[in-house]
C-alpha cells in the first residue's frame, strides 16, 4: 500500500469552529439568539465543537448549540466543520465542510456524504506489494519497452522500478505524499542501476499536471480513492492506456480483467482497465445503429406478410 493525499466517505471523528461574520455585537444583546446545529455522523464517532469534545459521545444524530447570535442585515454566520476518522487500520481520512447558520434556527449537516466539488484529504499507510504481485500486475497491463509507467502512491519505488529493469518499459515515475517513501524508491532505483529511467516525486496523486505521458497507471490505494481518481484517470490518459489496481476497485467500473495470485498460501486480486477512445465508442455505435437497422428490415417483412396474408 502507499501513502497518499485525498478522498472519501464519512465514518469518524469531527472538529467544529465556528467563525462569525464581522461586525456582530455582544452576546448580550436582546435580540440575540443562539442557532443549532444537528450533525448526522457514524454511531462511534468523536466529536469536536468550536475545538472542544462533544459532551454527547455517541449517536448517529449529534446537536450542538451556539452561542447568542444577533440578527443583522447583510450579516452569515457560518461554521467550518473538520472531520477526521479511520475507516480501518491504514487510512486516516479528514473531510471539511462549511455551514451557515441562522440565529434561532436549525439546520442540518450531514458529514456521511462526500462531495467531489469539496475532496476529502486521505492518508494511506504504506503496505508494501509482494513482488510476485508486483511481477503480475505488470504483466496484466502488459508492460514493454515502449510503456510510460506511473506508479500512484509508489511505496519504496519497487513496482516502477521492476517496470524498467525487468519489463523494460521506456520510463517510469512514482508518486507518494510521504518523503520517506521517496528516499526508499531513490534507493531502490539505486540499488537496481536504473535511476536514469525513473523518477520519484513527493506529491498528491490527484494532482499529477503529466498524467497524460503514462501509457501504464499502477495503483495500490483504497476503494474510494480509486473512485476518486476514476475521472481523472478517464479524462487524462490516452486511449489504449491501461489501468492495473492491486486489491481495490473504481466503484461501477468493471474492469476487464481480474486476476488472482496466490503467495505464501494467501490470495491477492488484481483488476485491468484500459482506456477507450472515441474508435471503440464509433464501433459501438455503429454496432447498435446496425441493430436497429436490422430490427426494423425485420419489422418490415413483418408488414409486408401481413399485408399480403390480409389480401389473401
Amino acid at each position: 500500500m502507499k501513502r497518499v493525499a485525498r478522498v472519501v466517505s464519512w465514518t469518524g471523528c469531527l472538529a467544529l469552529m465556528v467563525l462569525l461574520a464581522p461586525g456582530v455585537r455582544g452576546q448580550g444583546d436582546k435580540d440575540a439568539r443562539p442557532a443549532k446545529v444537528l450533525v448526522k455522523c457514524d454511531e462511534d464517532a468523536e466529536l469536536e465543537f468550536d475545538g472542544k469534545p462533544a459532551k454527547q459521545k455517541t449517536g448517529t444524530n449529534r446537536r450542538f448549540v451556539t452561542p447568542p447570535l444577533t440578527p443583522m442585515p447583510g450579516k452569515r454566520y457560518y461554521y467550518v466543520v473538520v472531520a477526521r476518522w479511520e475507516p480501518n487500520n491504514y487510512t486516516k481520512i479528514t473531510r471539511t465542510r462549511k455551514v451557515y447558520v441562522e440565529p434561532g434556527k436549525e439546520v442540518v449537516l450531514d458529514m456521511r456524504k462526500e462531495d467531489v466539488k469539496q475532496p476529502d484529504h486521505i492518508v494511506i499507510r504504506y503496505v508494501p506489494t509482494p513482488e510476485e504481485v508486483v511481477d503480475a500486475m505488470l504483466k496484466l497491463g502488459k508492460v514493454g519497452k515502449d510503456d510510460v509507467v506511473y506508479d500512484l502512491g509508489c511505496g519504496d519505488g519497487r513496482i516502477v522500478v521492476t517496470a524498467v529493469s525487468k519489463f523494460k518499459a521506456k520510463r517510469g515515475v512514482g508518486v507518494d505524499l510521504d518523503p520517506e517513501r521517496i528516499k526508499d524508491s531513490k534507493e531502490t532505483a539505486k540499488t537496481a542501476k536504473v535511476g536514469d529511467k525513473v523518477e520519484f516525486r513527493q506529491g498528491d496523486v490527484m494532482k499529477i499536471k503529466d498524467l497524460d505521458k503514462a501509457t501504464v497507471v499502477t495503483l495500490y490505494l483504497a476503494d474510494e480513492l480509486n473512485e476518486q481518481l476514476r475521472p481523472i484517470l478517464q479524462k487524462t490518459l490516452k486511449p489504449g492506456s491501461r489501468i492495473v489496481s492491486h486489491r481495490f476497485r473504481m466503484g461501477d467500473w468493471k474492469p476487464e480483467k481480474t486476476e488472482t495470485i496466490t503467495v505464501d498460501g494467501e490470495d491477492y486480486l488484481i483488476h485491468l482497465w484500459t482506456i477507450k477512445g472515441a474508435t471503440d465508442k464509433d464501433d459501438k455505435d455503429k454496432e447498435k445503429d446496425k441493430g436497429k437497422e436490422k430490427d426494423k428490415g425485420k419489422d418490415k417483412d413483418k408488414d409486408d406478410k401481413d399485408k399480403k396474408k390480409d389480401e389473401d
